[in-house]
């Protein structure tokens, strides 16, 4: 059962796509979450000017999207519709 809130870090370039599209796992195969901004900003940084993604984990969680936690506290899950993630 995840926190109520995690937190995508990724770059401006793809948020038009996010947009559209929600968060999909491209090359992986999952989408990977993390559990404090700090984390997700450095992460966001690797793919250009970094945005933050802030995710409604508990409320997806509680209408049936599974998920999933790595040893390395990555937070994992197959698809993030739309509706769940708002700009921080």
């Amino acid at each position: 059962k995840p926190p109520e809130f995690l937190y995508h870090g990724t770059a401006t370039r793809f948020l038009e796509s996010i947009n559209q599209h929600g968060l999909i796992p491209r090359s992986r195969h999952y989408v990977h979450l993390s559990q404090d901004m700090p984390t997700a900003i450095a992460v966001g940084r690797r793919h250009g000017k970094p945005v933050v993604l802030k995710i409604e984990a508990l409320r997806m969680y509680q209408q049936g999207f599974t998920f999933f936690q790595a040893e390395n506290e990555v937070w994992l899950v197959r698809h993030i519709p739309t509706l769940f993630i708002s700009e921080t």
